[in-house]
């Protein structure tokens, strides 16, 4: 053991704040996989049609999600071992991580803010192209498999139609919306486009807390490093 006193305290704080941005990784690890199963999504992003598959772009962020917390991880067993072990070598390489994740991290971040309403948009546009074939008043194959579309966004979010209620729609409500027992289910229905909105706006925020959170204790692990490794080269057993 090479340091004392105040390096000693700094050895052992960074100890603890990389076992807890290795429990973080773990945390957005398993928050990632439950983004990738979870069944409102799920029974949406699946969907196909005519040829079509609906918009994959949220499962795209998702996997990019679980990639860092794997990544995470292993930089947090990394900077644990490093401090125990007052290792330069893997403070040094630590450092580094911590900074290439950091830049990512800040980079996905103002990608994430600028297509914020993409993916949510992406399915309205989806839906959109079902909602224009289902109302048709000629009966069709393709008419069919969109009604067939609705029937699975309007279960899966509980919402109906668009909030229009044309004399179209109104035709084929009864066999595409869900089946309304309740009086005040009855008045009260909500537009798809709406409960789309709110489903990914909420998933954001979760993701981008997260996100704070882990960015504040990168840049107190990255202070702890360099000063850790400053107080190892200065120690007098090296």
């Amino acid at each position: 053991m090479a340091v004392t006193g105040c390096s000693q305290c700094i050895k052992y704080m960074l100890f603890f704040l990389n076992f807890i941005f290795w429990l973080a990784g773990g945390v957005i690890l398993g928050v990632a996989l439950w983004l990738r199963h979870d069944s409102q999504t799920s029974n949406l992003l699946m969907l196909q049609f005519e040829g079509t598959q609906a918009p994959g772009t949220f499962y795209i962020s998702v996997y990019v999600l679980i990639a860092i917390g794997a990544v995470m991880m292993f930089v947090g067993f990394l900077g644990c071992y490093g401090a125990i072990q007052e290792s330069q070598c893997l403070l040094g390489t630590f450092f580094t991580c911590l900074v290439i994740l950091f830049a990512c991290e800040v980079a996905a971040g103002i990608w994430g803010f600028i297509n914020r309403d993409t993916i949510s948009t992406e399915l309205i546009n989806f839906y959109d192209t079902a909602y224009i074939k289902a109302v048709d008043p000629v009966e069709t194959t393709s008419k069919q498999a969109a009604a067939k579309i609705l029937e699975v966004f309007h279960e899966t979010l509980e919402c109906c139609g668009k909030g229009d209620d044309n004399e179209l729609f109104t035709a084929v409500q009864a066999s595409v919306c869900p089946k309304k027992t309740n009086l005040v289910d009855l008045l009260i229905s909500q537009s798809c486009h709406t409960k789309l909105r709110d489903l990914f706006s909420e998933k954001l925020h979760v993701i981008g807390l997260a996100a704070l959170v882990i960015a504040v204790i990168m840049v107190f692990e990255m202070i702890f490093t360099m000063v850790l490794c400053c107080a190892i080269r200065n120690a007098p057993a090296y």
